[in-house]
């Protein structure tokens, strides 16, 4: 079922989406947003294995985190800036395949600094 909403003359009407489609994607969105909320500070309580695993110290595995909150500095607006013109559907789309290429690459990262560039990419959208 859609909704169309009249506009004043001069401006097309516009169709809005179903009821149940606008509330899955607030439910998609929230998804999101928690897990990327989570991919930043569940790191937090892995510091001691991260620090074991790389061979440093964990004030050094403490970087991963930083790495990826550097992400979010850098990353915010300049996407903002660089995708002002793009379609929000794709810009989400391909900012989650950005958000999961990082995640993956951190899951498989062979040594510390790679784990770090990883945590970065993963920050940046």
């Amino acid at each position: 079922m859609t909704v169309t909403v009249d506009r004043p003359a001069g401006l097309a009407s516009v169709v809005a989406p179903d009821p149940v489609v606008r509330r899955l994607a607030v439910l998609a969105l929230a998804l999101g947003g928690f897990g990327i909320g989570t991919t930043e500070f569940v790191a937090m309580g892995l510091l001691p294995d991260i620090a074991t695993a790389f061979g440093v110290s964990e004030p050094a595995a403490g970087h991963v985190i930083s790495a990826y909150a550097l992400g979010v500095v850098v990353g915010a607006p300049l996407i903002a800036a660089v995708t002002a013109r793009m379609g929000r559907r794709k810009l989400l789309l391909a900012l989650m395949a950005v958000f999961t290429v990082g995640n993956l690459a951190s899951m498989f990262a062979p040594s510390y600094d790679t784990l770090i560039a990883a945590r970065f990419l993963a920050g940046l959208p």
